[in-house]
């Protein structure tokens, strides 16, 4: 298949043999079969296309690198023809970030999963970015160590995908977000050239380029390299469940927590559709209101103080205790809402917007967005979870399910993208942001300049300067796709 960015056939041979040449043969693809594997992620949109035997937006080309400076040599590569690139770590995003809509090469990182040190002095461990996570994690576990990072797509995620979109694990309510993990970066410029970030992220020796970089979802570079904060295993951790006999109360309660400083680990509030719908089914503990999984861990002694405390402020509000053991199982199970058989899943259409609000907003945000959503039509159900929370608010995992989506492909993504625009419009409105961690891909790049404001510009311009080609990713985090025929 010949690429429209590519003016002549007898440049195409030339191209795939220049990028063999940097990767090797066992490196390249360029067959279709190969290259239809990228075009389908967690995105509603590719997968619904795709069941229902639709066109699908496939790479040229596929090159799979195992150093940085190969990384290098691929991008120099396409910015001489001007060919798009797209990183691509484990395919586990929901917001079609990863999707190659304009052709081009696919980056596949996933050769690049390398342990390169391990520092148990300052507890830090570097890796290359194309390791998935949980054989980070394993590793590091087998040294009685712990990144504390364990989000639901750990199985199948990169480090260098939770690095692109600010990813969040269940743990990050007491050890943060992965923006808060890592301690520097080595990344692959646009054009090519290889740079590390300060090795330390507290300095004043100016902005904190590794922040830059965190989030970008390789739109201003490729990160290759990270190295990131550890910590040894607890010597206590306890999980304890109570039920609210509302949302508003479960909010407050949370919140308490929080201001109060008692740095929970895990602060889990369901609304009750989730409570009764998911909470049930995945758990099988059915109860009606508010249910809430706490966790703390630490020392022993630090750990009894603040789980009293915890009592104490829940029992004011008039929460029922439901103690240990629920609490335990939700930890034990914590990954089954995500997977087969729980996981919402085709023919029912289903998206997470992922919000976040300080304390004064976040249940408006939530009655904002439930009443927008539901008013399209009674066949869609709106539900929440609030899953990470800071000391000034908390981020809101709102996800809405449509049992019967039209059977016409076109006619359903029309109604997905309906709900999706009325449902974050509805939360900027209310004062939320419109994402935590999921990241922003296609699916929320159209809200970008919308919630930055004049801001934006300034993305826009850090964007020009340093990808002028405009070659990375193009058309995702909101800027633009290349003018380039395709």
């Amino acid at each position: 298949m010949m690429n429209a960015n590519l003016p002549h056939t007898y440049l195409q041979p030339i191209l795939e043999a220049e990028l063999e040449s940097v990767v090797g043969p066992d490196g390249f693809r360029s067959v279709d079969a190969d290259c239809l594997c990228y075009s389908v992620d967690y995105y509603w949109v590719p997968r619904v296309w795709f069941d229902r035997d639709m066109p699908m937006p496939k790479p040229q080309w596929v090159v799979m690198p195992r150093t940085a400076q190969q990384v290098a040599d691929v991008l120099r590569i396409a910015n001489r023809y001007k060919l798009p690139v797209v990183p691509w770590g484990g395919g586990s995003g929901s917001q079609g970030g990863a999707l190659p809509v304009q052709g081009g090469i696919v980056l596949d990182m996933k050769r690049m999963n390398s342990i390169v040190h391990f520092d148990e002095k300052s507890l830090t461990v570097t890796a290359q970015t194309g390791i998935i996570q949980q054989d980070l994690e394993t590793w590091l576990q087998q040294r009685d160590c712990s990144m504390m990072h364990f989000a639901a797509s750990i199985r199948s995620a990169t480090l260098g995908g939770f690095l692109a979109h600010r990813g969040t694990g269940v743990l990050s309510t007491r050890y943060g977000k992965i923006e808060d993990m890592v301690l520097s970066l080595e990344v692959v410029l646009p054009t090519g050239e290889i740079i590390r970030t300060a090795p330390v992220p507290r300095h004043a020796a100016g902005p904190d380029l590794t922040q830059l970089f965190v989030g970008s979802e390789g739109t201003l570079g490729v990160i290759t390299e990270a190295t990131m904060k550890i910590h040894p295993q607890p010597e206590a951790r306890h999980f304890r469940a109570y039920l609210f006999d509302n949302l508003s109360i479960g909010l407050e309660a949370g919140r308490r927590l929080m201001v109060d400083r008692l740095y929970p680990s895990t602060i889990r509030l369901y609304d009750a559709i989730e409570t009764q719908k998911v909470v049930k089914r995945v758990l099988g503990l059915d109860v009606d209101g508010a249910y809430m999984v706490v966790g703390y861990e630490g020392h022993q002694v630090p750990v009894e103080f603040a789980l009293k405390r915890t009592h104490e402020i829940f029992t004011e509000l008039g929460a029922q205790d439901l103690g240990e053991e629920p609490g335990w199982h939700w930890w034990e199970h914590q990954l089954d809402f995500y997977y087969p058989p729980h996981t919402l899943d085709l023919p029912e259409a289903f998206g997470t917007m992922d919000t976040v609000a300080t304390y004064d907003k976040i249940e408006g945000v939530y009655l904002a967005m439930k009443e927008a959503v539901e008013a399209i039509s009674p066949d869609i159900i709106f539900m929440a979870h609030f899953s990470h929370w800071y000391e000034w608010g908390c981020m809101m995992y709102d996800r809405f399910v449509i049992k019967e989506p039209p059977e016409d492909a076109a006619e359903a993504v029309r109604l997905y993208n309906r709900v999706w625009h009325i449902g974050i419009e509805a939360a900027l409105k209310a004062g939320g942001m419109i994402n935590e961690h999921h990241g922003i891909g296609l699916k929320l790049a159209p809200f970008m300049e919308k919630q930055y404001g004049p801001a934006f510009k300034v993305l826009l311009e850090l964007k020009k300067a340093l990808d002028p080609n405009g070659i990375m990713n193009p058309g995702k985090l909101g800027f633009p796709f290349t003018t380039r025929p395709f």
